[in-house]
């Protein structure tokens, strides 16, 4: 199996700039896209790879349509209860990048503090946190 076998899942209110933002911004492709046929606008399905690593989106749908818990996005929430963390090369490339594609940073490039390596947060349209650093959990 490639990648690994953890594969966050999100759902976001437009997913089809969500899409187009984490690609852009922070170099995601597009694996699979499954859009509604009657309405692309909703996403039932979306996996976007970077590297050996995989995340799956979708829209956020009528709570008739949803199964029994309840999705949600980050912004609804007015908070957030976790991240995605990536792993990049080059942290200050990186986030150069991101920003200047619209990402908002949160916590500028720097030295972890305590372990090996360098990270920085920044910010989705819809207010998903993502992590990236040069920290790499496996090695």
């Amino acid at each position: 199996m490639p990648g690994s076998p953890v594969i966050p899942c999100l759902r976001y209110a437009d997913a089809p700039a969500a899409i187009d933002f984490l690609c852009d911004a922070f170099g995601f492709v597009r694996h699979a896209i499954y859009a509604d046929d009657a309405d692309p606008t909703i996403i039932h399905h979306a996996q976007l790879v970077l590297g050996a690593g995989m995340i799956m989106l979708g829209s956020v749908q009528d709570m008739a349509a949803e199964s029994l818990y309840t999705w949600s996005t980050a912004r609804d929430l007015g908070g957030i209860t976790g991240c995605v963390y990536v792993v990049v090369p080059d942290v200050d490339a990186h986030c150069l990048h991101a920003r200047n594609e619209g990402a908002v940073v949160v916590d500028e490039p720097r030295d972890n503090d305590g372990y090996p390596g360098r990270g920085y947060s920044a910010l989705d349209p819809e207010g998903n946190v993502w992590s990236f650093g040069s920290y790499d959990p496996w090695v």
